[in-house]
């Protein structure tokens, strides 16, 4: 027999007993529950007598006091007791509702009455005196008549405790003797209980169960260490410790099973892990230069067995460039066209290996190691791709990890897009659509800098004018007044090239700051500048511009002149050169002391 079986039978024959010793235990506290309420029902029915009679005696006193003094505060409690009867009669009526014998409450209705009249002889005798007839008031209450009616009273309050108490006390013994009972009956059935319990305990688990377990534990100790040499004895019992012993035996056999597939999801987690840090690492770059050197570090920690290389799509979507690589790949370091890449043109993963079982990529050249190419796209756009190439060592490996490759390809993708979308809207927030010069905003900020820390170093600022600007826009047109700006803006980039920063002022106006720079060499880079923008004529749509000259204001920031007037000495070198003669360099100290010298002068 099994033990399941035998410890059922155990359990149902041990809740039978204890919800039987239980059923007794619940009627023997029923039981004292009817003994505490026929008690309290004594308990109240002897307070009713004590104060039906303790009220009537002090009524009585009070009556008694008010004839003999007179004193109204006796009639006053005269007549509070008289109220606090009422609440008696009350509560005589709610006892007599519980239910009383014939005789119980025809005891009770004779205290009534008793009660009743003795308190209509002490009315009158109140009453009375209250007419000031004192004799008859203490005939009355020191009369044979009241003297009567209180010994009656105190019978029948008398008589009605005793028939209550009669009845109380034989309901208190008869619930008492049902107690005992039914305690001695729930004692039996739990002593059953007991020895059930203890008959399986000693019966089944020692003998069947604790002893066999015993044996095993030394086995499973051994099991639990990964020793995987020791003998397990077969069990041919038919009961649970025999399907111990087989679960046993499969637990060896699988354990090595179990172990190359914890090493494969360590593996695994492993791989989720790296690949969880390259990502956030992706969404902190700042460059694509960072992008591909994070890319680069990942890529061969993640897929040892396979090298790489990572492609972005330039700015004019034609090429597909080198951005970073692993594991030295085979394939040369060439840009090629989007469409030569399978992968690309679909927009999905595509293998290409020396089989030929598929169309191989144009790009790649002759097939030694199978190629994977992951695209990269963003917002359904292909921006770039991941391709990689197996190695001997790892056959199969591309193919396996499509799906990571896939995962990592989405969050590269992701993470380039968002570095183009940045580098976009910073342009679009510092430089000029027009010319590509930095923009006004850019200038101030950079003066700004330069004014809190200034140390001394020298700074020269080019504030240069179109001449004559108005006559493009006038007499071609303005997309020839474009064409004349985005000119003189290419120049400008030509000749002042590494040596400063070039900014688009406002309108046909122009900045140059040249860091390190003197006033003289800042006059002579603009005298190179402006001959050049001179040296020949512009045309637009066939039809000749003519030459087009500037005219440039050059002043200096040292350690005796602040940078926050270097643009507004520069522009009052510009309008001296215009006021000249334009198609001229002013230099803003020699402009000042001309001014000054016109004013003395004056």
């Amino acid at each position: 027999m099994r033990i399941n079986e035998i410890t059922n039978w155990a359990y149902s024959v041990t809740v039978v007993l204890t919800v039987l010793s239980g059923g007794a235990f619940i009627m023997s506290s029923r039981s004292a529950g009817d003994e505490r309420a026929a008690l309290q029902e004594a308990k109240s029915f002897d307070d009713l007598s004590d104060a039906l009679e303790l009220g009537a005696e002090q009524r009585s006193d009070a009556a008694r006091l008010f004839v003999m003094t007179g004193e109204q505060r006796h009639a006053d409690v005269f007549r509070a007791d008289e109220s606090e009867e009422h609440r008696l009669e009350k509560e005589a009526d709610e006892v007599r509702s519980r239910g009383l014998s014939t005789v119980e409450a025809a005891a009770l209705s004779e205290v009534e009455r008793d009660a009743d009249a003795l308190d209509t002889i002490e009315e009158e005798a109140v009453a009375a005196l209250a007419e000031n007839k004192r004799a008859d008031a203490s005939a009355i209450m020191f009369g044979a008549e009241h003297e009567r009616l209180q010994t009656a009273l105190a019978d029948t309050v008398s008589r009605f405790r005793q028939l209550v108490g009669m009845r109380t006390q034989a309901l208190v013994d008869d619930a008492k003797a049902a107690s005992d009972v039914w305690s001695i009956v729930a004692k039996v059935m739990l002593g059953l209980t007991a020895a059930l319990f203890l008959g399986v305990l000693y019966f089944i688990f020692k003998r069947r169960v604790a002893m066999p377990l015993t044996h095993m534990t030394g086995i499973v100790t051994r099991l639990a260490r990964q020793d995987y040499a020791v003998d397990v004895p077969l069990d041919a019992r038919r009961d649970e410790i025999g399907d111990m012993h087989q679960a046993i035996h499969l637990f060896r056999d699988n354990a090595l099973e179990r172990d190359r597939l914890d090493v494969e999801l360590r593996a695994e987690q492993r791989t989720k892990d790296l690949i969880l840090q390259m990502m956030h690492r992706l969404q902190a770059c700042l460059t694509q230069a960072e992008l591909a050197n994070v890319v680069s570090l990942f890529a061969p920690q993640i897929f040892p067995g396979l090298a790489g290389r990572l492609y972005v799509l330039n700015d004019s979507r034609t090429l597909l460039a080198p951005a970073g690589d692993w594991l030295e790949p085979q394939q040369p370091t060439i840009s090629f066209a989007p469409n030569a890449c399978w992968g690309v043109r679909r927009g999905r993963a595509h293998f290409s290996h020396d089989h030929r079982d598929d169309v191989p990529c144009a790009h790649l050249s002759a097939l030694s190691s199978p190629c994977l190419c992951v695209p990269l796209t963003a917002q359904g756009d292909a921006i770039g791709l991941l391709c990689l190439e197996e190695r001997d060592q790892a056959p199969g490996a591309a193919e396996s990890s499509r799906l990571y490759f896939e995962l990592i390809a989405e969050n590269v993708g992701l993470a380039v897009a968002n570095l183009q979308l940045r580098d976009r809207l910073m342009n679009l927030a510092v430089r000029d659509a027009l010319t590509g010069l930095l923009n006004r905003r850019c200038l101030d900020e950079v003066l700004l800098r330069a004014s809190r820390e200034e140390g001394g170093k020298p700074l020269s600022c080019l504030m240069m004018d179109i001449d004559h600007f108005k006559r493009f826009n006038d007499e071609f047109g303005h997309d020839a007044g474009d064409k004349v700006m985005q000119y003189v803006a290419q120049m400008i980039l030509d000749v002042v090239d590494t040596a400063g920063t070039c900014y688009r002022f406002g309108g046909e106006e122009f900045a140059v700051l040249l860091p390190e720079c003197g006033d003289s060499a800042a006059f002579a880079l603009a005298e190179r500048l402006r001959e050049k923008i001179a040296t020949a004529p512009l045309s637009h749509g066939g039809r000749i511009l003519g030459m087009v000259s500037v005219s440039i204001g050059v002043a200096e920031a040292n350690s005796t002149t602040a940078v926050g007037k270097l643009v507004t000495r520069a522009d009052s070198a510009l309008l001296s050169a215009k006021a000249g003669g334009r198609n001229r360099t002013e230099l803003a100290g020699k402009a000042e002391a001309g001014t000054a010298d016109l004013r003395s002068h004056a």
